[in-house]
């Protein structure tokens, strides 16, 4: 008999602000990495964080879904750390985006 495999939740970050904020959140996460290999990501995955647009296009080529981590930075914040506490604050949410590249 056979049976649907189960979907991986990525989670993609270098910054402990946002892994604590993840953490914080409850959302499955069954891989957590600091950079994403992207051929790992399987049809019907999640992948949750802060990818370069070309890979986040490659992560959608693949029928997984990309949500990037949201918030509001003023440009002091820019390039900056920010604790899980400052991200809660700011509201930091999940939002989805389906992106394809153009040859």
């Amino acid at each position: 008999v056979w049976r649907k495999l189960p979907v991986s939740v990525w989670f993609v970050s270098r910054h402990p602000g946002a892994i604590a904020w993840a953490k914080n959140q409850n959302l499955g996460i069954t891989h957590w990495r600091t950079h994403l290999a992207v051929d790992e990501v399987a049809s019907g995955d999640t992948v949750i964080g802060t990818l370069p647009v070309h890979l986040a296009a490659e992560v959608c080529a693949r029928n997984a879904r990309f949500f990037a981590l949201s918030m509001e930075l003023s440009v002091d914040q820019r390039g900056r750390e920010l604790s899980c506490e400052t991200m809660q604050t700011m509201n930091c949410s999940l939002q989805e985006f389906v992106v394809t590249a153009r040859s």
